[in-house]
């Protein structure tokens, strides 16, 4: 193999650009050509490719967001789109696809391979840690550290004036963010998709709080909460329970930006440095994750639809731990 191409795909997490950096530099120390898609499978569709050597990714490695850029293509979605892809990649020269990204970005990958056999691997980047075949994603721990840092601003003003916050976080259909923050940030609750929410339950465990003289309180909810997130929890609350003056904050795109933090940055590393070598070994059609501070490789299809599951014990620590 003497020439392979990387692109970034769907949501930005920060740690991609530490991850092109690895791909890059451990493919040239390889003698290996590289080429970048610029904005995801529709750059690839467009042809929008540049050449990337050392110098190219330095001084990226503390930067947020990606320098290969992203978007989501509804033209990628259609045979005749991936048609143009796969010609654009061969025209190019291209052996080899690694692909940064999450759920959407490896079932186009898995489309790829099985129309046109281009030989693919994928690297996990995306906030939501919800990817089967991976202890963590990158992007997912420098998440956390955002919404700690922001919930333990939010309580200095809830204390402040004796005020109840939800705050919501990411998660639409996974509470990894939730959960772990909510539990970093010591939250009297936390509401994610994976368990039911009972309003009742909620203004009960207020009411306690709220008798043993409690002046302030954090619920975290995840924006896929069945509830209907946090401006619903908020409003269903306040109609039995409006003893405390309750505000919504909504942290939004701030929990996918900002430097990544140094579990991300070597993270990326690794699984850049490690999907190199396993497409040069000539493997595909999988994605390279760390399990147990070791390397693996799962297929596509598991990685798909297999997600990981969220820890109830966790849940249990947490409802303990705000009793």
């Amino acid at each position: 193999m003497k020439k392979i191409a990387i692109l970034t795909s769907g949501g930005d997490a920060p740690g991609m650009n530490a991850c092109i950096r690895a791909v890059v530099r451990t493919a040239r120390y390889k003698g290996i050509e590289v080429a970048g898609i610029n904005r995801g499978y529709q750059g690839l569709i467009e042809n929008d490719f540049v050449h990337l050597d050392s110098s190219s990714v330095s001084n990226i490695i503390q930067r947020g967001g990606t320098i290969l850029k992203s978007s989501r293509s509804e033209e990628f979605r259609s045979k005749e789109g991936r048609v143009k892809a796969a010609n654009n990649l061969i025209d190019n020269r291209i052996e080899g696809l690694i692909a940064i990204g999450g759920d959407g970005t490896f079932t186009g990958a898995k489309l790829l391979i099985e129309e046109h056999g281009i030989p693919i691997l994928g690297i996990p980047g995306t906030i939501d840690n919800d990817l089967f075949g991976t202890d963590n994603t990158i992007g997912y721990d420098t998440a956390l550290n955002t919404v700690v840092e922001a919930v333990d601003k939010i309580r200095d003003t809830a204390d402040a004036h004796g005020r109840l916050f939800f705050v919501e976080v990411m998660g639409k259909d996974a509470g990894f963010i939730a959960l772990r923050s909510g539990l970093a940030s010591g939250a009297e609750a936390i509401l994610v998709p994976e368990t039911e929410t009972y309003i009742d339950q909620l203004i009960a465990k207020l009411q306690k709080g709220w008798d043993r003289h409690k002046t302030s309180s954090i619920i975290i909810v995840a924006e896929g909460d069945d509830a209907g997130g946090a401006y619903e929890v908020a409003r269903k609350v306040n109609e039995k329970f409006d003893y405390y003056e309750s505000k919504v904050t909504i942290l939004g795109h701030i929990q996918r930006g900002g430097s990544p933090s140094a579990y991300d940055r070597v993270l990326a590393g690794i699984l850049g440095n490690a999907s190199v070598e396993a497409i040069l070994d000539g493997k595909s059609n999988a994605m390279v994750g760390l399990i147990n501070k070791k390397v693996t490789l799962t297929s596509f299809e598991k990685a798909i639809k297999h997600h990981q599951k969220l820890d109830q014990g966790l849940l249990k620590l947490a409802e303990v731990l705000s009793y």
